[in-house]
């Protein structure tokens, strides 16, 4: 069995982050891992709160993992400060780490800051160079690049400018366009379009940590970035149409519902 790290926050309501990345291993069939950054207060409707951990501990996670078991990709995703930034990417350089996926988040569906505004530098120039495939979304994709993003023709632009900052591949996702979402993968010479319909619901909690995640459980199962993410994003689409409806806000993505439905369980929300 593939062994993959997971170098993110914890959410405390299971939907997102490290708890969401776990969940989306196990339903590719790869052993999880984890290397908690944070531990944040939230729930569906937002995020409250947010303990970061301490950069000596978060060294030493990455130590024990990569000193003990191989691990055939890492995805990290919550790394909101200078020092954990550097910390996380002096480990990978150290370890060789290979099959990097890197989701920038830089601020929650509930508009909390989960990036320090003084980390983006530290993210661009650290791990950005260190990543197989960037996912930013647009917004995260117009801060890393400068560039405003209206159109596919800005997407494209702005994934070249992106990909010149050091990613091998840059998968810039278009959700948050008014259009049915397009996502561009940009390996610095062509661009692959991802289209999918989209599904009128508001319970996308975690959609990006579990995009991110599944590309990387595909990239250790051998599967080259293109197929990775083209599987990736059939897997995103079914767990996002079977979300659930729980909780007063924006519910999580059922990441178990392929396994639920071969097995013969019942989709209860």
């Amino acid at each position: 069995m593939k062994k993959v790290l997971t170098i993110a926050g914890s959410d405390s309501s299971g939907g997102a982050g490290i708890q969401a990345d776990l969940k989306a291993f196990c339903a590719h069939g790869v052993f999880g891992m984890s290397v908690i950054t944070a531990v944040t207060a939230q729930n569906t409707q937002g995020v409250f709160a947010v303990q970061d951990i301490d950069v000596a501990v978060i060294e030493k996670q990455i130590e024990a993992i990569f000193d003990d078991i191989a691990v055939s990709a890492v995805k990290i995703g919550m790394v909101s400060r200078i020092e954990t930034i550097r910390a996380v990417a002096n480990g990978l350089k150290k370890f060789n780490a290979q099959n990097v996926v890197v989701d920038p988040v830089m601020i929650s569906k509930s508009g909390y800051y989960l990036l320090q505004p003084d980390a983006m530098e530290a993210l661009v120039s650290c791990l950005l160079p260190l990543a197989t495939v960037l996912t930013p979304n647009i917004p995260e994709a117009e801060e890393i690049s400068g560039r405003k993003i209206h159109s596919l023709k800005d997407m494209e632009e702005a994934a070249k400018a992106i990909h010149l900052l050091g990613p091998k591949y840059v998968l810039l996702k278009g959700g948050h366009r008014e259009e049915d979402a397009v996502d561009v993968l940009f390996d610095g010479e062509t661009f692959h379009h991802f289209g999918s319909l989209r599904i009128a619901t508001q319970n996308t909690h975690g959609t990006g940590c579990t995009l991110s995640a599944a590309i990387a459980a595909n990239l250790a199962k051998g599967y080259l970035v293109q197929e990775a993410v083209a599987r990736a994003k059939e897997y995103i689409h079914t767990a996002i149409e079977h979300s659930f409806s729980i909780g007063k806000g924006v519910g999580p993505v059922h990441h178990f519902y392929n396994l639920y439905k071969g097995a013969g369980m019942l989709d209860d929300k």
